[in-house]
């Protein structure tokens, strides 16, 4: 054909295939209003109905506002085995059914079901939702009711059964469908057949490329598409196990399957027709199976790819690839096959040069008939004769079934010669024959295996004069033989799938469980079983049955399970395994970690490394990180790969220094939520340079930069402390630069050591991703830089409040869209004792959370199925004004309601109702539309499906709502422990540990130290001078709060210990009139309290009775002293109580000491003419671990150690120590402490100090290595030569500790301690 004839014949097959698409979409008219009446102007041979009451209530009646004959159709027994079958007379889109009850009666349907198909055969069910399938019907005999279907059906049979009718008439129905005209191409497929599109070369790349059809079969295997395109790449759809799967190929010579790329759909297998649409985007592909579409990013090297060659039906590949299914073609029909706007179909018809038909397409849909039969409940049963073939001793019986059930009956029967029963049923999963004879062992048989999955199998069980066996999907390696034959005669009744629910039934009984799914080709000796004459009653018996139709359903497609939880399933239900998702609930919908540091805080938590779920149970994946809870801020902190100091050497060859930063386990939208949520967030950014300048100020191009923000970030050419766009560091802001001229430090350029360092502060500008460092490459250069881990602290969502002050006050929100999920969380505090939370309401679905009374909440809701209610009651009020959490779930499987720690209400969701929660109004919050029953009080920390509403902005524009929520200590100020006072913040609290011997944020931290003999701590409570002038105030003087009394006439002491030092004092306090109090240990491992009071008097000892105190474990002593009555309790022994004899005031103290009571000949003269004894015992010291000690309001211990230029005096190497952990710590609350001496040897003066791996030479670190152990080595024989007398205790003690240190940091690998360990680490340089 000459070039010209060629482009003419291509233009006109495209106009016709254009011309084709505007005639219909996808064949119907677009224009055209689909909504004619369907069913008014057929002929009588049309309509059909499984029976009538009488030939004046046939079928042919049953046409909307028609009066002939008895003016509709009436069954002959009105039950639910009962249809009423119109013949459209081609294939035709419905849009819409109406029912109309029988003129004249009081006949009419409540409800019905709705059936089509394409062949009068395997109907198919029309659900709503997805889910329900009873449509409503008529109240009376006389109004339409119509509906409008939500998708349109493509059928030529439609058949409507009645569910429910008048209660007091009987079915009546007079029907009209409304639709309009329906035409398409169609080709089949032989499973040896399929077409080759080649496509013309192209001038230009198109932007998209979509292929479109439809397609039914009954093989669960085969080739639908295969798309061959430049650079040896290839996409293949394949239907696999009733599933169609996407794959990638690429390299003609590749031996491999392909990469899969999506998989969609299932029992897609069931000879109905299902839509399909494949869309290749630059950078991603949608596929698109009936209602559901799912996108995923191809290879990088599809992006610029285009098809070249499509081949359908089978893979025609001019290369080497090994197709993904081999030896299995598609095997059914196409339909409207359309590549971008050229529908292939038609242009096969007209025998266009673009497509190649190999084998025999045919174009005409090719349906075999199999009529199926469900059994849906545990009711269902059928139940066939015995075949008169049967007398000559060889029996066959087949079929086909498919389950999601793990057990079920699939067939029984008696043997009366043999006075034995058969069974023949699934139990898990696998096929097993049991015959069962009274008085003998059970015989039994199993093969097969996986038989829930959904897919037909087949079965077959044949027994000869010799032999039994049953046969799994013809696979003789799932065959199990007896020598046992059956004896089946004519007499013999089959009962598939169940019994007759008829009691006391002897020819049938069912041990097992009734089976739920589908069967089909039924054979008895190879004769297939009409089950058509089944349904019409005039073979055999069966009761809740669906004949001619396979009503399984998959649950798990789509999966409505949330966060990568697992589907199963059953026939009548699915559920979600949420044990490795990080979400929990009956669809893995809320998830199980907090969203921030803050809230871990506020429950108690303490520093270590939590999950945390930034969005609660939106999309956004949890995260690892590290909390670090402080007194005032609960910080969170995300390392990346690089948070050492790092040097830079310069280098002739190389321009500029580039690092980029990974954040650990850390994805993009997890960074951008964490820092848009919190109030601060910052990141270290230090510069280290010598002759290597920085950002060339004042005038210059940068020689540097960093890359920070969200996504890909921009380039920063600020500092560290300075501002965004100021091209400064923190010293030109303050004027304090080495060289004034210059904005920088490192911008000087001299010679020696300088830094340019501190915090990124600018929260769009962070996190931190990428520096590129410049002058790096002049002879004499050095450099190094440390970017430090992100650290946010406070949560916007949590502590985001409202206060309502009146009843009729609310604030309103947009609609919330919850239809398949809906979380709702917040926390409450009130003094009323009822009020409405939530509400919003649809046209007939509403939501709504309230407090009905001063100890219950209600969750209530409505999404078409009738109101539900969902109720939590307490034991404790509501109304406290404490702080109190609500979290309410809906789902389609049930709602569920929690209230603080109380166990949670669920109420199981209709296991086929509405599914869809339908709102349209405004959402309202702390009142109602009505303005009644509004909530007095506050709501804090309102979540919808993972977003918080921000109650603050709207409460500052709306009358009678305040923002914001003051009071959280009458909540959380339990938390602060030890005597830990709570302080209330705008934003939260914290606790303030000055009054506590403990510290941390919760003041829940022992203050510990290991002492040795040499060691003391000496506590100055009031000086000499102040004996004279004790009013003296001055900025030195101890606060009144602490010393208000110098002369007590009472003590309180606590302490915790730990030593194998007997006799020891643990305490001493002395006073300027030789007075004094001594706690100790005497030689028989016994606590004793010495008190002298009084100058002129004897010493007064009292003695516990509590024994072994010396033996190296954690004891903790309280004692409390009243004017003359004193109290010693140790560890959670019985209480001992004592009486003073002398004076009952302790006169002008003087000083508190800990450990030896260093040489002093004053102090020695006054301990040798007190007590001997103990002056002794002073000068011993003590050897072993004290613990949060407090004497009154004073914690000498903590003064010591955290405030070491205070009133305490420290003899001797003081360290604090864990040896005060009496328990190991929970992992939960983990924290690890760093050392800052860990630090390398000596370097080159006024160098930064780097990491070791990063050093100028492994020989220098070698030598440093050497050193530093020769060094440490030297010092271990020195200690252990003092310590010698105390190693049998230091060798327990360890022991005792090992448990603490072996739980720390329960998630941490090598890589997070080293990350976190950075996190303190101090730059030195001398």
């Amino acid at each position: 054909m000459p070039a010209g004839s060629q482009g003419v014949a291509g233009i006109t097959a495209f106009i016709g295939s254009w011309l084709l698409l505007l005639l219909g979409s996808c064949g119907t008219g677009a224009q055209e209003a689909c909504d004619s009446p369907l069913v008014s102007s057929l002929p009588p041979s049309s309509f059909r109905s499984s029976s009538q009451l009488s030939s004046s209530h046939g079928p042919v009646f049953a046409k909307v506002n028609r009066r002939e004959g008895a003016g509709g159709w009436s069954p002959l027994v009105s039950d639910r085995y009962q249809w009423l079958e119109v013949d459209l007379e081609r294939r035709t889109q419905i849009t819409a059914v109406a029912t109309q009850g029988r003129y004249g009666s009081s006949d009419w349907l409540t409800a019905y079901l709705l059936m089509f198909s394409d062949t009068g055969h395997n109907w198919r069910q029309h659900r709503q939702e997805d889910s329900l399938g009873a449509f409503p019907g008529n109240s009376n005999a006389d109004t339409v009711v119509q509906y409008k279907l939500d998708q349109p059906v493509i059928a030529r049979y439609l058949r409507l059964v009645p569910l429910d009718w008048n209660p007091t008439g009987r079915i009546g129905l007079r029907l009209e469908a409304y639709g309009c005209r329906y035409t398409s191409d169609v080709a089949n497929f032989d499973g040896s057949s399929s077409l080759v599109f080649r496509l013309s070369a192209r001038p230009s790349r198109t932007a998209t490329e979509t292929i479109a059809l439809k397609f039914k079969t009954m093989r669960n295997s085969g080739t639908l598409l295969h798309a061959e395109g430049q650079r040896d790449h290839s996409l293949t759809l394949v239907l696999e196990k009733g599933r169609l799967l996407l794959y990638h190929q690429q390299d003609v010579s590749s031996s491999s399957g392909g990469q899969l790329l999506v998989s969609l759909g299932s029992l897609l297998d069931d000879q109905h027709w299902h839509r399909v649409k494949l869309e290749r985007l630059s950078t991603h592909v949608n596929l698109t199976v009936d209602k559901n579409t799912q996108q995923v990013h191809v290879p990088a090297e599809l992006s610029h790819w285009e098809i070249r060659q499509l081949s359908v039906g089978a893979v025609q590949s001019h290369g080497l690839q090994k197709p993904i299914l081999s030896n299995r073609n598609f095997h059914g029909c196409l339909e409207n096959l359309l590549y971008n706007e050229l529908n292939l179909i038609d242009l096969t018809k007209q025998n266009n040069q673009q497509v190649t038909a190999l084998g025999n397409v045919t174009f005409s849909c090719a349906e075999p008939v199999s009529v199926a039969v469900t059994f849906t409940d545990s009711q269902s049963f059928l139940q066939l004769p015995g075949l008169t073939s049967w007398s000559s001793g060889v029996v066959a019986v087949a079929l086909q079934f498919r389950t999601w059930n793990k057990a079920g009956l699939l067939l029984t029967f008696d043997l009366p010669q043999l006075e034995s029963t058969v069974w023949l049923y699934l139990r898990e999963t696998r096929l097993r024959l049991q015959i069962s004879k009274v008085g003998r062992a059970t015989l039994e048989l199993s093969a097969g295996s996986g038989l829930n999955d959904g897919q037909w199998h087949s079965v077959e069980m044949i027994s000869r004069e010799d032999c039994l066996s049953i046969t799994v999907d013809k696979d003789e390696g799932a065959t199990a033989h007896t020598s046992v034959p059956l004896p089946l005669t004519t007499a013999t009744q089959l009962f598939f799938g169940g019994c007759p629910a008829q009691p006391n039934s002897r020819e049938c009984t069912n041990p097992f469980t009734t089976f739920q799914g589908c069967m089909r080709l039924l054979t008895l000796d190879d004769q297939t079983v009409d089950l058509i004459k089944v349904q019409q009653r005039l073979l055999g018996n069966y009761s809740h049955l669906q004949i001619d139709m396979c009503g399984i359903i998959d649950r798990c497609s789509p999966s409505h399970c949330e966060h990568g939880g697992r589907c199963t399933q059953s026939w009548s239900n699915f559920h979600c395994n949420c044990s490795t998702s990080g979400y929990r609930g009956a669809t893995c919908h809320s998830s199980t970690y907090e969203q921030s540091c803050e809230a871990y805080k506020h429950r108690g938590n303490t520093s270590g490394h939590y999950y945390i779920d930034v969005d609660g149970s939106g999309p956004i994946k949890p995260q690892l990180v590290h909390c670090n809870m402080t007194e005032d801020r609960a910080w969170m902190v995300i390392q990346h790969n690089d948070t050492e100091l790092s040097r830079v050497h310069s280098s002739p060859e190389r321009n500029q220094y580039s690092v980029h930063f990974d954040y650990y386990d850390s994805e993009e939208e997890q960074l951008l939520a964490i820092i848009g949520q919190s109030e601060h967030c910052e990141q270290e950014l230090s510069y280290h340079c010598r002759k290597s300048r920085l950002l060339n100020t004042p005038e210059g191009a940068p020689f540097s930069w960093w890359v920070g923000g969200p996504g890909a970030g921009q380039i920063q050419t600020y500092w560290a402390g300075a501002p965004p766009g100021s091209r400064q560091c923190a010293c030109g802001l303050q004027d304090a630069c080495l060289d004034s001229h210059h904005y920088c430090n490192c911008d000087a350029d001299y010679d020696q050591w300088a830094n340019d360092s501190g915090l990124l502060t600018h929260k769009e500008s962070l996190p931190v991703r990428s520096l590129v460092l410049g002058d790096v490459q002049r002879p004499g250069s050095e450099a190094a830089y440390r970017v430090g881990p992100l650290r946010c602290h406070g949560d916007r969502n949590f502590w985001n409040a409202a206060f309502f002050d009146r009843e009729t006050s609310y604030l309103h929100f947009p609609t919330f869209h919850g239809e398949l999920n809906a979380d709702v969380s917040f926390l409450f505090k009130t003094t009323s004792s009822s009020g409405v939370f939530l509400e919003n309401l649809g046209i007939k679905d509403f939501i709504r959370i309230e407090l009905s009374s001063s100890s219950e909440v209600v969750f209530s809701f409505d999404v078409g199925n009738g109101p539900l209610e969902v109720r939590v009651k307490t034991s404790v009020p509501l109304h406290d004004d404490r702080w109190h959490s609500v979290r309410a779930e809906r789902n389609v499987k049930e709602a569920s309601l929690r209230v603080d720690g109380f166990p949670a209400a669920t109420q199981e969701a209709p296991a086929d109702g509405h599914i869809h929660l339908q709102l349209n109004s405004q959402l309202f919050i702390g009142g109602t539309a009505s303005r009644q029953k509004g909530f007095r009080g506050c709501i804090r920390s309102l979540q919808l499906n993972g977003v918080t509403l921000d109650l603050e902005e709207r409460a500052k524009i709306t009358p009678g709502v305040q923002p914001g929520c003051p009071g959280h200590c009458s909540s959380y100020g339990s938390l602060c422990q030890n005597r830990g006072r709570c302080v209330e913040r705008t934003n939260g609290f914290s606790c303030d540990c000055g009054p506590s011997a403990f510290t941390g944020a919760f003041c829940h931290k022992e203050v510990s130290a290991s002492f040795t003999s040499s060691m003391s701590i000496s506590y100055i409570l009031k000086e000499p001078y102040e004996l004279s002038s004790s009013n003296k105030s001055s900025s030195s003087a101890p606060s009144p709060s602490i010393f208000s009394d110098m002369t007590p006439r009472g003590e309180n002491i606590s302490l915790s210990f730990r030593t194998l030092q007997s006799p020891a004092l643990l305490l001493y306090v002395h006073s300027f009139h030789k007075e004094y109090l001594a706690l100790l240990i005497n030689e028989h491992d016994e606590l004793e309290l010495r008190y002298k009071l009084h100058g002129s008097r004897d010493v007064e000892v009292l003695g516990s009775r509590v024994v072994n105190l010396a033996d190296g474990r954690l004891h903790t002593v309280t004692i409390g002293r009243l004017a003359d009555a004193v109290s010693v309790q140790i560890d959670q022994n019985t209480r001992e109580d004592f009486n003073l004899s002398s004076d009952v005031e302790f006169n002008s103290i003087r000083s508190l000491i800990l450990g030896r009571v260093q040489e002093s000949d004053e102090l020695d003269a006054e301990l040798a003419e007190l007590d001997a004894e103990l002056a002794e015992l002073a000068a011993l010291g003590f050897t072993g671990c004290l613990s949060a000690v407090r004497f009154n309001s004073v914690s000498p211990l903590k003064a010591a150690l955290l405030h070491p230029d205070g009133d305490a005096v420290v003899t001797g190497p003081l360290v604090q120590s864990s040896c005060g952990s009496s328990s190991p710590a929970k992992s939960y609350t983990a924290e690890t402490t760093h050392s800052l001496s860990d630090q390398p040897g000596s370097v080159d003066p006024g160098q930064p100090l780097v990491n070791a791996i990063r050093s100028d030479s492994a020989l220098i670190g070698g030598v440093i290595a050497v050193v530093i152990f020769v060094a440490v080595s030297a010092l271990a024989i020195v200690v252990r030569f003092i310590c010698s007398r105390k190693e049998t205790y230091r060798n327990q003690e360890v022991k005792a500790a090992q448990p603490d240190d072996g739980q720390e940091l329960p998630f941490s690998s090598p890589a997070d301690s080293q990350g976190a360990a950075s996190e303190n680490q101090k730059e030195y340089f001398i």
